[in-house]
């Protein structure tokens, strides 16, 4: 995993900030090799010696936890390793990564700069974290004695110190891979009937997901005690190999979908925490959280800190007020949006070159609701059909750009004009098709704020 941050691009040479990538890839194979030596990707050459250290760090960062010092002064974890690295001659970046690879370890403490100590921080923190959802769960109450809480601010802190680019379901996934491939390799290594099982397997095309998911359709309904015994006795595995199977099956049953949103809204919850303490409004937090789709961090609170600056502007208070008129007129009118009409065959979807898709949304609706009109609208309802099909794109633009204060300022432009349609246009006219089309543009206004953040979250 730490190799895989280097790889990717997340962690990069000094100086650090800002780093590039937002993760993907496969997970090299060097993960499953023998732990003594690092074993480069021949394919990504252009990390160098950076990634070749940052696996060599991370295979020996806990190595002190089983010497008399550590074990009589725990306090001393990682800097006996510290010292142990040096005098055995390892260069100083592995040195100092096995020293400092625990911090940040609480509020005030420093946050690591080395390169290579970054990469195998953050990699020991979301490891700990997400091992710590599959196999126990997520703190509950103030109970943390696993400390997943402090792991999960060090992760933040990492994350914001530097600007680290990346997705976090991504990097769930890259976690969960390595943990699969890891079990299952050094299951083979100490077992050799398993080793022959696998490699016959391996031959024909599987990988370790598949040998997991071949093995546990075999399962049913029996329990772990009686699988493992059923395992021994089929595959002729040692009593300490099976369990090791056995929890490499209870990763591929937790480590879906679901659990990447648990520690994703773990994740969150401490970042409302940590940013409640810098002056942040933790609805603001929830409002771009809201949107969905939104695992980088580094975005996300750019997104956060301008909405924060907007809100507490004349023009952001304004808007916020019309946002919530105009949902709750939406929702006491249960008003739902017409199926998007998808273009029949041989029918050009003039759209359809457009890159951005909340741009090319904005712009479908702009034609849809120029169409949709069978009256001449009123002058506040034209200024905000207008105004929309100004700002709907700049904002979507921005957004795209990541220029969330311009976006901002797009959206501050329908302030006079959604007032003054509140003031001067009836919603609920007698009109049937007047009334639908009031309530379409009222949904194309909420739907351009939503573009930058979901207003029904924003308290106030």
């Amino acid at each position: 995993l730490a190799r895989w941050l280097v790889e990717e691009g997340i962690v990069t040479p000094s100086p650090l900030p800002p780093a590039g990538g937002a993760g993907g890839g496969p997970l090299p194979a060097s993960l499953a090799s023998s732990p003594d030596t690092p074993t480069p990707n021949p394919s990504r050459e252009r990390e160098g010696d950076l990634a070749d250290l940052a696996e060599q760090a991370a295979r020996l960062c806990k190595a002190d936890l089983v010497t008399a010092m550590v074990g009589e002064f725990p306090e001393l974890q990682g800097v006996m390793g510290g010292y142990y690295a040096r005098a055995e001659g390892l260069p100083d970046a592995v040195a100092d990564a096995i020293r400092d690879h625990y911090k940040p370890v609480g509020q005030g403490d420093d946050v690591p700069t080395a390169p290579v100590t970054v990469a195998v921080s953050l990699a020991d923190k979301l490891d700990t974290v997400f091992c710590f959802f599959v196999g126990v769960g997520s703190p509950t109450g103030s109970k943390d004695p696993f400390a997943l809480r402090r792991a999960a601010l060090g992760v933040l802190d990492l994350i914001q110190t530097h600007q680290m680019r990346f997705k976090f379901k991504r990097v769930l996934e890259t976690t969960f891979w390595a943990w699969v491939d890891v079990l299952v390799e050094r299951v083979a290594h100490f077992d050799p009937a398993f080793a022959d099982y696998r490699s016959k397997l391996v031959a024909e095309g599987e990988d370790s997901l598949s040998i997991l998911v071949k093995l546990n359709s075999a399962k049913g309904q029996t329990s772990e005690r009686e699988y493992t015994d059923a395992l021994v006795t089929r595959l002729r595995l040692d009593q300490a190999s099976a369990p090791l199977l056995v929890m490499a099956m209870s990763f591929l049953s937790r480590a879906a979908d679901p659990l990447d949103h648990e520690v994703i809204d773990f994740f969150a919850d401490r970042l409302k925490v940590q940013q409640r303490e810098a002056g942040v409004r933790h609805d603001l937090i929830d409002a771009v959280f809201a949107l969905g789709g939104e695992d980088d961090l580094v975005r996300l609170l750019a997104r956060v800190h301008a909405l924060q600056a907007f809100i507490g502007s004349p023009d952001g208070a304004n808007l916020l007020a019309g946002y919530k008129r105009a949902a709750n007129i939406l929702k006491k009118e249960d008003w739902q949006p017409e199926p998007q009409r998808i273009p029949r065959d041989g029918e050009e979807d003039p759209f359809a070159m457009v890159d951005d898709p909340d741009v090319a949304a904005a712009m479908r609706a702009r034609v849809e609701m120029q169409n949709a009109l069978s009256y001449t609208p009123e002058p506040a309802e034209k200024a905000l059909i207008d105004a929309l099909d100004l700002s709907g794109p700049k904002a979507a633009t921005a957004v795209a750009a990541e220029d969330f204060a311009g976006a901002m300022a797009a959206l501050a432009s329908l302030r006079s004009p959604i007032d003054a349609f509140f003031d001067n246009v009836t919603v609920n006219d007698a009109d049937p098709a007047k009334r639908s089309a009031r309530l379409k543009l009222l949904a194309r206004f909420r739907d351009a704020v939503h573009q930058v953040a979901d207003f029904a979250k924003i308290e106030g």
